[in-house]
């Protein structure tokens, strides 16, 4: 097992502060992040670490999703709507003791927006024209086209501000300007993060949070029940939220995420080019029975790529009813009667449980899968980056994605020019009844396309000892942010 350490003063932090138990939590994730850099990994986990603990961006999201003010106290957009001013706050330090600047915004910026960046979201760079700095506390941006939703794609995890002096290490040792700073790695085990004393804003109650990665679902419940992890914010074995619901050292906490769980279909794996296969695969999907088998009911059934609590969201599950009869007429006139495709699952329990579900649905129209379970970091290299697979399971728990579908080289390839139009036309659309309608028009289009298997919108389940107070119940990013959490005295 390796150590990858930060620096002796976050050690001597820890050991000064003689931790009580009353300001140190542990929290189990089902996921170890592959690095610790939300400006260059996709996984989810990254940011279920870092986002709003580690790193801060211009702005970011609050616990009911609506867009805060992060490093930028304000800002201020032209009449045009091409340029974007944003006042930073004063006296902010990097842990590395360096100062946060307009530098390093104008360093972030350009960095994510780079030819060569491996930023997993550079899309929602992609409309900046420069960055300048008038003064170190004022970064004024200017898009090459109008974006009402910029101020949005700045909250994102992967909009969190960098400093050039310690990107190469954010990957295992990051460093960034939140309330907490990084401690340590233990692989395959736990990530330490320390109270950063020197933060700008309100000192976090916390001390010390260790996330303990636990992935069989039936260790998480064995963690939980032992007490042995005092929170699991994301659990993963909803089959026993009855127990913690019966048992007074608990409180079970269930709210909304914006993940979409969808059977993704690569559109250049042959057959699935053809849209009388990807309906006739949609069509043969149960929704409820995958609710029910996978997720132990927890779940919303959704039709498109869109969230239900969202006021734009329009259902359209009946575009996609159960229907194994039409189905199979689809693929007998597509001429696919004796199909086989590789389904590829990552490892949380909604694609493995739902996999085989979907295995079994998919097999009753005539279409047979090959199951390949893959680790996460498999996943992201082959399926993610390689493009190479037929199907998969995955959850999109980025807010307000659906501009995904006008990206033809994101990994399930769907090319549709009017689709990219219709976003175009979205991102530079301010009035909210207009962007409302587009909004609309959109989840219809991908809907009827059958761009993918749209599944259900995951439930946050968590489970919490009874005496921390703060947690998030809903989701509206991937985040475990603990700014606000502590134990009630």
């Amino acid at each position: 097992m390796t150590n990858l350490k930060f620096t002796a003063a976050a050690w001597a932090l820890m050991a000064s502060t003689a931790l009580a138990g009353s300001d140190a939590i542990t929290l189990g994730m089902v996921l170890e992040p592959p690095n610790l850099d939300p400006t260059a990994g996709a996984a989810a986990a990254i940011d279920e670490v870092v986002y709003a603990n580690i790193f801060e961006g211009l702005t970011r999201f609050g616990p009911d999703g609506s867009v805060q003010p992060g490093l930028a106290s304000e800002w201020s957009v032209s009449d045009d709507g091409l340029t974007y001013t944003f006042k930073l706050r004063e006296g902010v330090t990097f842990h590395d003791g360096t100062p946060m600047d307009a530098e390093d915004v104008i360093f972030t910026l350009d960095r994510a927006r780079a030819e060569d960046s491996t930023n997993a979201q550079k899309a929602l760079f992609q409309d900046i024209e420069t960055v300048t700095a008038p003064d170190p506390l004022t970064v004024e941006v200017t898009l090459s086209a109008p974006n009402g939703s910029f101020p949005f794609n700045m909250a994102w995890g992967d909009a969190v501000i960098v400093a050039p002096e310690s990107i190469n290490n954010a990957a295992t040792a990051p460093v960034g300007t939140g309330p907490f700073s990084f401690v340590e790695w233990s692989k395959g085990d736990h990530v330490t993060i320390a109270r950063n004393d020197a933060y700008w804003g309100e000192t976090p109650a916390l001390a010390k949070a260790t996330f303990k990665f636990i992935s069989d679902p039936n260790a998480a419940f064995a963690a939980m029940m032992a007490e042995d992890v005092d929170a699991f914010p994301n659990f993963p074995a909803t089959e026993t939220l009855s127990q913690f619901e019966a048992d007074p050292r608990f409180n079970v906490i269930v709210g909304s995420t914006e993940g979409e769980t969808i059977l993704s279909m690569n559109h250049a794996s042959g057959p699935l080019a053809d849209k009388r296969v990807r309906k006739a695969i949609s069509h043969a999907i149960n929704r409820q029975d995958i609710i029910d088998g996978a997720m132990f009911g927890y779940g919303t059934p959704i039709g498109t790529h869109f969230a239900p609590h969202h006021p734009d969201y329009v259902d359209l599950t009946e575009n996609s009813a159960y229907d194994p009869e039409l189905s199979k007429s689809l693929l007998t006139e597509a001429g696919a009667e004796n199909l086989t495709l590789r389904l590829m699952l990552p490892p949380p329990s909604y694609a493995r449980r739902g996999g085989e579900i979907v295995a079994a649905q998919l097999r009753a129209v005539g279409i047979d899968t090959e199951i390949s379970n893959l680790e996460w970091a498999q996943w992201i290299e082959q399926v993610f980056k390689g493009k190479d697979f037929d199907l998969t399971i995955v959850s999109h728990t980025e807010p307000a994605d659906i501009n995904i579908y006008a990206r033809p080289d994101y990994y399930f390839q769907y090319d549709n020019p009017d689709f990219q139009a219709l976003i175009a036309e979205l991102n530079v659309t301010a009035d909210p009844a207009q962007r409302s309608e587009l909004n609309k028009q959109a989840q219809q289009m991908i809907a009827e396309d059958y761009v993918n298997g749209y599944l259900f919108q995951l439930a946050k389940t968590g489970v919490a000892d009874a005496n921390i107070k703060g947690l998030w119940e809903n989701a509206p990013t991937q985040a475990n942010d603990l700014t606000g959490v502590s134990w009630a005295e």
